[in-house]
């Protein structure tokens, strides 16, 4: 496995304890279909160890083998049912929602702890040796509860015995808890009145604390928009479950003035307040249909929340939902609710639902569904990603360039990637066994005079055989470099202003075609570096006499042409030139960036805190079977948007473990001659995502899978001809991950950083400056 990275060096553990013999258990619960026990490990060590980052620990459950078991268990099949077989070790992170707890059985010691990502009632039992000594128990669980409360709390601890006595777990309780959980992935659990599906104990009373006391609350005074009666819940990311904080509240959504909006929730009974929060995208809201419900996120200084609304009926919430619609829109925009036209009322309340499954939507043989389940079946359930043995001896060169990586271009003529590190660009080959190996680096990038500039936007161009960069403090030219020498060897007069620049075919970066498109916040234009002076053709582009603020602009096969704007609408054309067929209003939130399927009938947007994925096949009327790049929509068939976005839940749980808000990068489908789009990949702070588009279309509640890393992603994108392969750059890492390592989003998941960006291949040592 190849890896390039700086800090995520390989280091040796520090281990706190070690039980030194002992056997490893799954203890499923009753009602499992799969059984009541299963041995994982009969001969097994257990210690507790350090992790790269602060005040995380891992429970390391590692198996010992007999002399002459290893060679004979590499061809023989043990039978396992668990996702994982003949690993040799297993990864717990150290956390309160294991509650690690003890027992006995004939006499010895059993350490017991949740299986997080296991049914409701499984548990794992690591039943200790007879001869194990009493002072290494006490060592182990002193340790335990020390790592949980560092864990927890976020410092070093230098209290006293009784400061831990929270984490004293009864084997018990926990056991009678877990049976009566749900999981952290499940879809939201909202019982009514006291709870049915969660008993409210102490334990939880405390892990569901509302974040905000009622003086906290400030006064507001305004118009009321809409006001619906609901019960309200705050989600517990110990238990995985929403635990009712109110039963019966009044939700108002308040007009501040100014185009300025505010989420009060105060009880029925009395009016005293529950909750409040400014209306804004940052909430990400997110309303479910199914359940009644209207989830959102609440941010304070302490951390990141997920809260509940659950409505007593569907029209009630409905009538909810078209208040706060009104001023999530009349805060983005600044302009009144009832000056848009309906169409567009109607696609933003349409952007919250569940998008219809397409009616041709292709359908899955057996073999390939097996084939996905496969690709997306974790590595392990509850550990760590496992590794080449020889990870340690990877060599790796720190670049000694300033600043850090931001920008990533994927070769598709010549398997090279392209990242630019300030004013450098390294460049990566991809080899036949999906790795990527480090290959030379490009120093100085300067334009003709001489001045070293770091490119702030890239594009391969001709065959791969050129880069063409823009400098970011002067964004009227652009510059072409030769990457056969490294050097700029032309410089490109727009004469305005470039927000975006792309190919002008899909696929035309395999072509030698010259042109490209450009776009200017008020007009988009064919680029042609065979002319004199300004490279803009006058007769291909089109100029809008007001700002439209576009951001991004990309190409179909056939060469038409998606613009998105910081406004938040989008424009299809079939060439430049003319008018647009197509006009998708905005929701209001600005557009990131915008990626096009190859055949056109898919529109990918990238905003701050969500995606949407568009089908732009017009279903009905004279033009239907066409795509809105070539013929328009009807007035009153305008396409139905899906919004994707993380679930409240995890983004709370993911805000929780990097102190950052959610913030996506440039979004792609993956792409190829021939190759359907059928997966979307971005990323979020340490978290890159995976969407499958087969999965949306049939309405799955959380259809994408997740990766964890220690850094920073800048960039991502798929290995051009297939989606199985992803290439990251973090802020000093480059890598190639295999999709089958991310997982569905879960606690162990979200809060465990892989330990490195890996590749399934066979080698693992890489000399690179990256």
């Amino acid at each position: 496995m190849n890896f390039l990275r700086k800090f995520l060096a390989s280091a040796p553990k520090e281990e706190l304890v070690v039980i030194p013999s002992g056997e490893l258990y799954l203890k499923r619960s009753p009602n499992s279909p799969k059984g009541v026990n299963e041995c994982i490990f009969k001969d097994a060590v257990a210690r507790i160890r350090k992790t790269t980052v602060d005040y995380q620990y891992q429970l390391v459950v590692e198996r010992v083998y007999e002399e002459g078991e290893e060679d004979l268990e590499e061809n023989e099949d043990n039978g396992s049912d668990l996702e994982e077989e003949n690993e040799d070790e297993w990864v717990f992170l150290i956390d309160e929602a294991l509650k690690i707890c003890y027992g006995e059985k004939e006499g010895r010691v059993v350490i017991c702890w949740k299986d997080l990502d296991g049914e409701p009632g499984d548990m794992f039992e690591f039943v200790c040796a007879k001869d194990t000594k009493a002072k290494i128990f006490e060592m182990f669980d002193f340790v335990s509860r020390k790592c949980q409360y560092e864990r927890k709390y976020q410092e070093p601890f230098e209290g006293t015995e009784e400061d831990l006595e929270e984490f004293d777990f009864d084997q018990e309780v926990a056991v009678a808890e877990e049976e009566e959980q749900e999981q952290f992935s499940s879809p939201p659990t909202t019982p009514a009145k006291k709870t049915d599906a969660v008993p409210e104990t102490p334990a939880k009373q405390t892990t569901t604390k509302n974040p905000q006391r009622e003086s906290e609350i400030p006064e507001v005074t305004g118009d009321v928009i809409c006001t619906q009666t609901a019960s309200l819940h705050l989600f517990d990311a110990a238990t995985g479950v929403f635990i009712e904080q109110a039963e019966d509240v009044d939700a108002k959504v308040i007009d501040l003035g100014g185009f300025e909006y505010w989420l009060g929730v105060d009880r029925k009974s009395n009016g005293r307040k529950v909750l409040g929060l400014p209306v804004g995208s940052d909430m990400n809201p997110c309303f479910n249909f199914e359940h009644l419900s209207f989830i959102f996120n609440y941010f304070s200084e302490t951390g990141a929340f997920s809260w509940l609304l659950k409505f007593p009926s569907f029209e009630i919430l409905e009538e909810f939902q078209q208040g706060l619609m009104q001023a999530l829109w009349e805060s983005a925009n600044k302009q009144k609710w009832v000056k848009a036209p309906s169409d567009e009322r109607e696609y933003l309340i349409d952007s919250f639902n569940q998008m219809d499954i397409s009616e041709d939507a292709d359908q899955q043989e057996d073999e390939e569904e097996e084939e996905e389940e496969e690709q997306e079946k974790p590595f392990g359930t509850n550990k760590t990603d496992t590794y080449d043995d020889d990870e340690e001896h990877d060599e790796v060169q720190n670049f000694d360039a300033k600043g850090k990586n931001s920008q990533l271009a994927v070769g598709i003529k010549n398997d090279r990637s392209y990242v630019v590190r300030g004013d450098k660009v390294g460049v990566f080959k991809q080899t036949p066994y999906d790795d990527l190996e480090f290959s030379t680096t490009i120093d100085n990038v300067s334009n003709l005079q001489g001045k070293n500039f770091a490119p702030g936007n890239v594009m391969l161009h001709t065959q791969d055989r050129t880069l063409v960069l823009q400098d970011p403090e002067n964004e009227k030219k652009l510059y072409s470099m030769d990457l056969e020498t490294g050097k700029v060897v032309d410089e490109w007069e727009i004469g305005q202003n470039v927000k975006s620049f792309g190919p002008s075919t899909k696929f035309s970066q395999m072509t030698p075609e010259q042109t490209l498109l450009g776009l200017a916040e008020n007009g988009l234009f064919r680029i042609d570096p065979r002319l004199d002076k300004s490279k803009v053709v006058e007769s291909e582009q089109k100029k809008y006499s007001t700002n439209n603020k576009f951001s991004s602009i990309a190409s179909t096969e056939n060469g038409y042409i998606a613009v998105a704007s910081n406004n938040g609408d989008i424009r299809l054309y079939d060439r430049l030139g003319i008018n647009a067929k197509t006009h998708i209003p905005a929701m209001g939130d600005p557009i990131i960036s915008v990626d096009v399927s190859a055949d056109g009938r898919w529109i990918l947007a990238t905003c701050k805190t969500y995606l949407l994925l568009i089908d732009t096949t017009i279903k009905e009327g004279k033009n239907a079977g066409s795509v809105g790049f070539l013929k328009s929509f009807g007035k009153d068939s305008k396409p139905r948007p899906k919004r994707l976005q993380i679930s409240p839940e995890h983004v709370a749980f993911m805000q929780g473990e990097t102190g950052k808000p959610l913030s996506f990068t440039n979004a792609h489908f993956n792409t190829g001659i021939d190759s359907k789009e059928q997966t979307i990949v971005t990323s979020s702070g340490p978290y890159v995502i995976t969407w499958n588009l087969k999965k949306i279309l049939r309405g799955d509640r959380d259809p994408y899978l997740i990766k964890r890393y220690a850094g920073q992603v800048t960039a991502d994108n798929f290995k051009f001809g297939t989606d199985k392969n992803v290439i990251i750059a973090l802020e000093d890492d480059v890598g190639m991950v295999n999709r089958r390592t991310f997982r569905k989003p879960t606690r162990e998941s979200l809060a465990t950083p892989a330990k490195r960006v890996q590749a399934m291949s066979r080698n693992s040592i890489v000399n690179s400056p990256y």
